[in-house]
């Protein structure tokens, strides 16, 4: 049994990351911001701490074998920046695992970031990559395609009754579920892995995906295609006329949106089967209470 700690673990991958390492066996000390707000996350231990504010992770690490960080946010919020979270939260994770003797550390980062360096998001988790790669602390990079709960955005455009793509829709991607990508950053942790790309088990092009949340739906196909210039010029205006908090997950977007994200094939849980499941519980909240 290792002990692990999770930073990052009440986010979206952070919750499936606690109860995989658990479900292996091994203790979990969990890095939480407010203890009282961390809810029912499977952990044998919570720590409060800032990760941004290194003088609140003195002693954390103290008998921690590995470190996995999902920290990162993809909505600005309370005035901090990408570069702040996740290079700057980051980096000083890692120098309070260096001081403690921590044997490894796992980062979730983003596949191809060499091709979105100079998206801010990326720029901030690839600067820290490259520290973290330069650490005498052995290393996991785990780089995933994209992920389920991002999907979602193709089955709130359908339910408007049209879904917009930006040039053929041909680019392809293979997403992943949290819970199967949790398993693949345990099994390459726990295996020594310096790298893996990963996604899901199905790769599809976009407007596969559009045409399975219409699907879900069971509403007609209308997807309209943009001219990719139309996405370019987006890409331009959008620090202009939008604060950080909508042009920063913007620009990955629509930077991701042009470019093939396909990683290893890992994982069993289907696409398909997460549009129906938003799907009925959407219908399920939107019934009157007597019908639940």
């Amino acid at each position: 049994m290792q002990s692990i700690l999770i930073a990052g673990a009440t986010g979206y991958l952070g919750r499936f990351l606690c109860a995989a390492y658990r479900a292996r066996g091994h203790h979990v000390t969990a890095l939480v911001r407010d203890r009282a707000r961390a809810g029912d996350l499977d952990a044998d231990t919570l720590v409060e701490a800032e990760a941004t504010r290194p003088d609140t992770l003195s002693g954390v690490m103290d008998g921690i074998d590995l470190v996995v960080s999902a920290l990162g946010i993809t909505r600005q919020a309370d005035g901090l920046s990408y570069r702040d979270v996740d290079y700057g939260a980051n980096l000083n994770l890692l120098q309070a695992a260096e001081r403690a003797g921590v044997g490894r550390f796992g980062y979730v980062h983003v596949l191809h970031a060499a091709a979105m360096r100079d998206v801010p998001l990326v720029s901030a988790k690839a600067d820290f990559v490259d520290a973290l790669q330069a650490s005498r602390v052995a290393s996991t990079i785990i780089a995933p395609s994209g992920y389920f709960s991002d999907m979602g955005e193709f089955l709130s455009m359908a339910r408007t009754g049209r879904i917009w793509l930006f040039g053929t829709g041909e680019a392809r991607i293979n997403p992943i579920h949290g819970a199967d990508l949790a398993e693949a950053v345990v099994e390459a942790t726990e295996a020594g892995r310096a790298w893996l790309d990963v996604g899901g088990p199905e790769v599809f092009t976009q407007v596969e995906i559009a045409q399975m949340a219409f699907a879900a739906l069971d509403r007609p196909v209308r997807i309209t295609r943009l001219p990719d210039a139309s996405r370019k010029a987006a890409l331009a205006v959008l620090p202009w006329v939008t604060p950080r908090k909508i042009h920063g997950p913007a620009q990955f977007f629509l930077t991701a949106l042009a470019i093939d994200m396909v990683g290893q094939t890992h994982g069993t849980r289907r696409l398909s089967e997460h549009f129906q499941a938003l799907t009925r519980a959407a219908a399920h909240d939107r019934a009157p209470e007597g019908e639940r």
